[in-house]
């Protein structure tokens, strides 16, 4: 259930360098909530700048901005299929890879994950391919159960000792599942 907040517009666009620090600080603080609740998705303290610079340098790395410019939540959207998990039999250029997607605890169950997802789906669309996909911890049930509650269908789980990840998710790209409308303005990609 989403709460009643109502949230000034939000503009969604590419991240560009300016943006590292905040991105950086909302996935550490994100992880450091995940690491609180007993979840090892992330690695504490969230990530080094090495991981999130090459996915700017990429252009594929979003950011949810608020009225004052702070970042509300962050996705990563891509065709990098993490071949440690995804297999030649899944078909890999099929689909479009969700990574890094956080919503800043402030905003937390305002449904914007839930719009997220649903923009990256028409992405996914858009691009011709057939596939939203994602991974995420093997011990977190509560996390697969809002995929699952989102459309998505746990493929496997990918057992790796030196890996969190490893339960797979897709659904197909058309389906939406975001009931926040009305609480924020659609989400149109606007590039600077």
């Amino acid at each position: 259930m989403h709460s009643n907040i109502l949230l000034p517009p939000l503009t969604l666009r590419r991240a560009v360098p300016d943006d590292l620090p905040g991105v950086l600080t909302l996935l550490a603080d994100t992880a450091e909530w995940l690491h609180l609740q007993g979840v090892r998705q992330w690695p504490r303290g969230g990530f080094g700048p090495e991981r999130i610079v090459p996915l700017i340098e990429e252009q594929v790395l979003y950011l949810l901005e608020g009225h004052f410019g702070e970042t509300v939540a962050t996705i990563a959207l891509d065709g990098h299929a993490d071949a440690e998990f995804w297999a030649q039999a899944d078909e890999p250029a099929s689909a479009l890879y969700v990574h890094k997607l956080a919503v800043s605890r402030a905003a937390a169950g305002t449904g914007l994950g839930d719009a997220l997802l649903d923009w990256a789906g028409g992405a996914v669309a858009a691009s011709g391919l057939d596939w939203l996909r994602l991974d995420c911890s093997k011990d977190n049930p509560r996390l697969q159960q809002y995929y699952r509650r989102r459309g998505f269908r746990h493929l496997r789980t990918v057992d790796l000792p030196h890996r969190a990840s490893g339960a797979l998710f897709q659904r197909p790209a058309e389906v939406r599942t975001c009931v926040a409308e009305g609480l924020f303005r659609t989400l149109d990609l606007v590039d600077v």
